[in-house]
């Protein structure tokens, strides 16, 4: 069976065949294929900020990690893609 969310639990993973929930605070430790809720935008800098929001990054928009490599994580929002970095992906909370 596939993973899926648990529309209970907004930031964490429910997975039918065991029924585990996974913790997960932010997109750097989320799993790719995923589908994800992000709760924040959690940083100091403004510019950082503003820039996800351009993304459509904000509270209660869906986000997908498609892959990660180098630490660079392509992500989906929006029906859209986009290359971050770590520090970018540490920000969303999810």
């Amino acid at each position: 069976m596939d993973n899926t969310i648990d529309s209970k639990v907004i930031g964490r993973r429910y997975n039918k065949t065991g029924g585990h929930r996974v913790a997960v605070t932010n997109l750097s430790q989320a799993e790719i294929n995923q589908l994800y809720i992000i709760k924040e935008v959690r940083t100091d800098d403004i510019e950082l900020k503003d820039f996800l929001f351009t993304l459509g990054c904000y509270e209660g928009e869906e986000v997908t990690v498609i892959s990660i490599l180098a630490e660079n994580y392509v992500i989906t929002v929006k029906d859209a893609r986009y290359s971050i970095d770590r520090e970018l992906a540490e920000a969303i909370i999810v």
